[in-house]
Formats: C-alpha cells, structure tokens, sequence
C-alpha cells in the first residue's frame, strides 16, 4: 500500500460546537456528529446539534477541508418513521459526506427516496464478516465500522478482500457485549443502547456464582468494565492493516478533553507518515496521554483476546454510573397486566404457528410430539452439550418430517469469516452426501440427499443471509439478532429474499403490534424462554474461574455459571462452540397468561434451547393449548411451581423510549 496523509484519516468526536471548532483546530480529517434526533447520543439533551447547527457546521468544516459525517445510526420504530424521512432529505439539502447507518430502514429509505448521502455502516450492525460486507456494498454503503471484536489481521483480511473503506476505534469508551447485541438496558429500563439510551448494565458491579449450587467463585466487582480503548503505541500497525479511518470516541465529552487527544494523535500519525522507518512513539506525548486518561487503556481484541488487566475491576476510575441493577417484572407484574389490559390485540389474519428452539435430537421429537409446528435446529449449541452432526440433523429431520411439519436450519446470530467457511462446507457436504462416522452403529453412511433437506434456513446476520442466499435456494428467515424494529426494515429484508422476520426483544407491545400489522413480511415473535442480554467474545472462564486452565481443567467449561447481581438477579452464562459467552436475563420470558393479544403474529418462537426434553415438551404443550383455545391454567400452575422466575422482559413499558429529543 502507498503511504501518505491521505492513507489515513483521523476522526473525531463533536457534541457541541466548540467540540467541532476544537477537534478541527487540533487537525481532524474529518468530524462525526449527531443531530438532535436518530443518533446514539441523546442522554443529554444540551449535546447534538439542531438542523441549522448541521448545516452551520458543514459550511464550516468544509470551508478548512474537513469531511462531516451525520451519526444516524439508532434503530428506529415505526412511529419515527415519518420524521425520519423528512430528515434524511434535510440531510440530502446540506450535503454531508456520510450518514453513519444501523437501521436496514435508513439504508432502504436512502435508496427509495433516491437520496445522494454516502452511507457509512455502523459499528451497531455488528459486521464480522468478507460476505456481510460484500452484500452493504450492493446498498450504497461506502465504509463499515467493523466490530470490536475483530484482531486487526481479521481487519487486514476483510479490507484486502472486499476493497471497503474500515473504520477502526482507535481511543476511547469500549462495550463489553458486541455492538448491536446487547439488549439489557433496552429491555430492563425501556431505554435502548441500540436507540442511544444505554443505562450501562455493564459498568455494574457482579459476582460469578455456580448455578447449581449458588457458591461464589469470584466476589463482587465490575466483572464487565472494559477499560478505553487506547491504539496510541501502535499507529504504524493499524495503518498498514489498511485501517482508512482512526476513530476517536467521545461524543460528549467537553473541547478541551477532544483538542488534547486530535492533538495528540495527529503529531503522532503525522510522525509516522513523515518518517515510517525512523519512528519511534514519542513518549512525552504517551506520558501526557496516560497521565490525562478516564480509564485505564486496553486495545482489546486487536491483538487477540483481553485479559483481566484490560478490566476495570475497581470501579476507581469510572467516570459516571449510570443506573444500578434493579429487579426484572414477573410475568404477572401489576403493571404488565395493566399494560397489557389498555391494549388492543394484535390483528390476527390466520393463527399463528408454533415454533420451537432446540438443542437435541430428543428435544426436537418432543417438541413435535407435543404440537410445534415448527423446529429450529443448528446453530450455537451451549456446553456441555455438544454442536449438531450432520448425522443427528439428519435424524431430527427424519422426525419433523414424518410428522408433516416443518424444520429449519439456524446459523449463529455472529459470524466471522471462519464461521461462514464452516459454513459453506456444511452445506456443501450435504449436498454432495458424505461418510460420516457418527452414523447408528458407527456404520459408513451416506447423507441420501443431493440438495439441503430443510424446510428453510433461519440467519444471524447479513453475511449468512449473502452466503445462504448465493449457495442455496431455501426460504431464508431472519433471526432475532437483525433487531427488525420497524416495517421498513423488514421490507428491506423481503427484498433481500427473507421470508419472515424476528420482532425485536426491545419493542414494547404496541410497538411489536406496529411492526407486525404494517409488515410485508410476516413477523415472527419470541413469547417464552431465556434469552441473552448480552453476546460476548470476552473469555470468561479465563477471566473469573478459579483455576480454569483450558489444558489441565477444560471439563469445568461442562458445568453452568451465572453472573449474580445487586438486585438479586442471577443472570445464566453459556459458551458455545465458537467461545461466545451469552448473558442471559435473571427471567426467562413468559407471554403465556397474554397469548391472546399475539395472535396476529405469523408465528410464536419457545427459545428451549437451554430446556431438557422434558421441559420442552411441557412448555411446548403450554403454548399449543393456549393456540387451539383450550384451558392451559392446570398445566400451567404445574408449570410455575418448578419455574419461579418467569418474566415479562420489555413489557413493563409501554414504548421503548425514541430518540426524539
């Protein structure tokens, strides 16, 4: 790669205007900042800038050669749908050089309304993946902001392969969970980290527990407080990774916090680029830098995985706490029932099917012995069971279609290059028949299918959705992980090829109603089980197990923990066969006593994956009965005795507050 001035583009915060004016003078490229409204920023309403502030700022940055890039890069609900449009074409009058995106909404109304803004992929759409990248590319998208979680070589690869400009953080305030999948705040407060809201669950203090017995193995600290990202003393690796742009995190922070740190890496970058085999990192500026920092410095997953140094476990220097933890709504909360009681039910066209999450041959035989109509199988697998064989998806298949019903394939809701190769390979030796050695009797057996024997396959994300679609001709349904929150946003995936699409664990119920009954695409809805409020690539065991030694003591990943918080909550942990650590809310959803106002929705999901089969097929009994109208109460009370914490997730609220300021 050729190196100079322009290789290279130092990025900086502004949530004011001084900020703008400071970070301009200290040698900012370039400048992103967020209108008053459809930003990641509105805990504050005397930050961000109103229309003619965006419009004074371009004017401005582009009369010293600064490029202005809008954040609009919140996930938006049905109701802001209008004031979105409106200013996207104000946006279109005052010509900023990009839009930073979340929402497949503002990508679809950009194209639709034939609009000449240059989209920028948010870090918030949780891009991992060559295939994903490839796909935003056909979109008008002219740059992604890749995840956190990708070492700079996997930077490197993507770049290299796909021509795509990268935008890398490269200083500041750093999520534990991945960009875009974490939904605690969301769904605990009713304010949204993907709607910029975030009340920080993170920065709260756990304590590790064995979930079987509730013995503390690690006491009280903040478990989940990464420290700031800080790449200062590796400049040079990070611009030949052929990172385009040095992103700099801080959007609320005062001009004086923004002009000392562009300062400070514009001489260092400029160094670097004047004289690459002569530098050397400046260590007064490295002195100023850390004796100036809020928290200590990581460089998280760039160079591989963090490790217990890289966590702020003290609390000492955390800057603000934003919340506590308090305790999640049961299922039959006052104010759910109210909640639920003021609202009308969900248009119902035809009755909804049933669909069931598994994680075993036996679970997917009971779940449709006992009424699913459909099974989801594959995907990540929660030790210490183990993932699905080809041989045992083949047998679940065998069963489900015996029976007349219907399965299909799920893939993981987060995908690196890696995970698509697996991928592409498994469904290539499906289709080409395969020995397989974990046949009946350990027998040679031959996969008797030429072409994928499931009923459809249900992705995790864009770049499964773009290998999925290019390799086969299945129907392809959308998982939770695509935090559909709108009608627009499904549109946009029906004309991707997806067939149905997940509601948002966010969306309240007159939200989901919205989203379901202006949808072109039928909506499916999660009604019961655990699910995660956070996925991380973060080593856990590692971290906090005593004694985990992944040579000596691997076996202790083959036993359940939790993460127990201040309120009480006891949140489970599984690893799954990629090391992703899933956090899961203390409750598991229970929309049982409220079945009647969903049944507009084109299916209802039981996530059982972490259910034994006995378990499954109770529940899946439970919600069959509750579809046919028949009288579930007896089953039910037998249900709630062995299952105490049963919750109602997000609808204790009425609306999952917007960013309309």
């Amino acid at each position: 790669m050729t190196l100079d001035k322009k290789s290279v583009e130092l990025l900086a915060p502004a949530g004011t205007w001084d900020a703008l004016v400071a970070a301009i003078d200290a040698g900012a490229d370039a400048v992103y900042l967020g209108g008053k409204a459809f930003n990641m920023r509105v805990h504050n309403s005397s930050f961000n800038f109103d229309d003619e502030q965006l419009k004074a700022a371009i004017e401005f940055a582009h009369a010293r050669g600064v490029n202005i890039y809008i954040t609009l890069n919140n996930l938006i609900s049905a109701e802001e749908l209008e004031p979105l449009e409106k200013y996207l074409r104000y946006l279109d009058t005052i010509h900023p050089d990009a839009i930073l995106v979340q929402d497949l909404a503002v990508i679809n109304l950009v194209r639709k309304l034939k609009l000449n803004i240059p989209m920028h992929a948010s870090v918030m759409m949780n891009t991992h993946n060559t295939s994903a990248v490839e796909l935003l590319k056909k979109f008008g998208i002219v740059r992604v902001v890749v995840g956190r979680e990708l070492t700079l070589n996997e930077v490197a690869l993507i770049k290299e392969r796909t021509g795509m400009e990268v935008e890398y953080f490269m200083h500041g305030d750093m999520c534990f969970a991945e960009s875009g999948q974490c939904i605690h705040s969301g769904v605990v407060f009713g304010q949204s980290g993907n709607r910029g809201r975030c009340m920080k669950p993170c920065r709260w203090t756990y304590k590790l527990i064995d979930a079987a017995t509730g013995d503390t193995l690690n006491d009280w600290s903040y478990k989940l407080a990464l420290n700031d990202m800080c790449m200062f003393r590796h400049i040079p690796e990070l611009i030949q990774a052929g990172v385009t742009s040095f992103k700099i995190e801080g959007r609320m922070r005062p001009p004086e916090f923004v002009r000392r740190l562009v300062t400070t890496y514009r001489r260092e970058i400029d160094a670097y680029l004047a004289d690459p085999t002569g530098y050397a990192v400046d260590e007064t500026r490295w002195q100023n830098l850390f004796d100036n920092r809020v928290r200590d410095f990581t460089t998280t997953f760039a160079f591989g995985q963090p490790t217990i140094k890289d966590i702020g476990l003290s609390g000492e220097r955390e800057p603000r706490i934003f919340s506590r933890a308090i305790v999640e709504p049961n299922f039959d909360d006052a104010t759910v029932k109210e909640n639920f009681s003021a609202e009308r039910a969900i248009k119902a066209v035809d009755k909804p099917k049933l669909s069931v999450r598994v994680a075993t041959v036996e679970s997917a035989r009971v779940a449709i012995d006992s009424g699913a109509d459909v099974v989801y199988v594959g995907g990540e697998v929660f030790k210490p069971l183990k993932p699905w064989t080809i041989a045992e998806l083949q047998r679940a298949v065998d069963i489900v279609h015996a029976a007349g019903k219907k399965i299909i394939l799920a893939t993981p809701r987060t995908s690196k290059d890696k995970d698509l190769s697996e991928l592409q390979l498994e469904i290539r030796n499906w289709e080409l028949g395969i020995r397989n050695d974990d046949a009946p009797n350990n027998s040679t057996f031959q996969i008797p299918h030429s072409t994928l024997p499931f009923d459809g396959v249900m992705v995790g994300n864009l770049g499964a959705l773009n290998l999925v679609k290019s390799s086969t001709n299945l129907p392809i349904y959308a998982d939770v992980s695509f935090s559909v929150f709108n009608p627009t946003a499904a549109e946009f995936l029906q004309s991707l090829g997806v067939v149905q699409a997940t509601a948002s664990l966010e969306l309240s119920f007159a939200q989901v109603r919205s989203v379901v009954e202006n949808s072109p695409l039928p909506i499916e809805i999660i009604m019961h089980g655990a699910t995660e409020s956070m996925i991380c690539d973060h080593d856990f065991a590692k971290l906090y197990l005593p004694d985990y030694d992944e040579f000596a003591t691997p076996d202790k990943l083959n036993r359940h923990y939790a993460l127990a918080d201040e309120a009480g909550e006891v949140h489970a942990l599984r690893v799954d066969q990629f090391k992703r650590w899933h956090i899961f809310f203390g409750k598991e959803l229970c929309l049982l006593p409220y079945a009647e106002k969903f049944f507009g929705a084109a299916a209802w999901r039981i996530e059982a994956q972490n259910y034994s089969p006995e378990v499954v097929a109770q529940v899946v009994r439970l919600y069959r009965k509750a579809l046919d109208g028949d009288d579930f109460n007896a089953l039910f009370d037998d249900y709630k005795k062995n299952t105490p914490n049963l919750g109602a997730g997000v609808y204790r609220f009425k609306q999952s507050k917007n960013s309309i300021q």
